[in-house]
């Protein structure tokens, strides 16, 4: 085993969680995505857009593109749930999108190997250090990714349990590895 075996077993764990939350979503109201909450980016709908958001932008930094928005993004907050140009428009578009984000993450990971880790990826922050070009190592990076989104994971199944779901998502680690050893 080398240092990329473990960020590749998270990622996977990362898109199965994802798939899972995606399916739990399909079937919710406009009402249901757009309900307010005091967790997270306040809606399920803004929550999802969030990790999409945040999976594309890591991405296209691993790629060396510094500075990217994900579609949709603004510069600056826009009132309400107005989206910006480009924003997906309903579900089924955000979930196609995040598909197609899918797949480009899979053949950047395919082709990972442990120099990679190393490398200072840049980016433009958006968050923390606003508007600064800031490095970190590609695994640091790599590992973010995945924290965020088991972090915001947790915030969408707590949004869902308010909404009236009653089946959650599957989102442990544990749970895919169980799968997997059954399957």
């Amino acid at each position: 085993m080398n240092a990329v075996t473990p960020i590749l077993r998270l990622h996977e764990h990362r898109r199965w969680t994802n798939g899972h939350l995606m399916d739990a979503c399909r079937v919710l109201s406009d009402e249901q995505l757009h309900q307010t909450h005091e967790i997270g980016q306040g809606t399920l709908w803004k929550t999802l857009c969030h990790m999409f958001a945040a999976e594309y932008v890591w991405l296209e930094a691993l790629c060396g593109v510094t500075e990217t928005l994900a579609p949709g993004d603004l510069p600056g907050k826009l009132p309400g749930n107005q989206a910006g140009e480009g924003a997906a428009q309903n579900i089924e578009e955000l979930f196609s999108r995040w598909e197609e984000l899918d797949t480009r993450w899979a053949e950047y990971l395919a082709k990972l190997t442990p120099e990679q880790l190393s490398e200072t990826i840049y980016k433009k922050s958006s968050s923390s250090f606003q508007g600064q070009v800031i490095g970190a190592s590609a695994m640091d990076v790599l590992l973010h990714v995945c924290t965020h989104a088991q972090y915001t994971t947790a915030q969408a199944i707590n949004m869902l349990r308010h909404a009236g779901v009653e089946k959650m998502p599957p989102s442990m680690l544990i749970t895919l590895a169980r799968e997997q050893a059954i399957g």
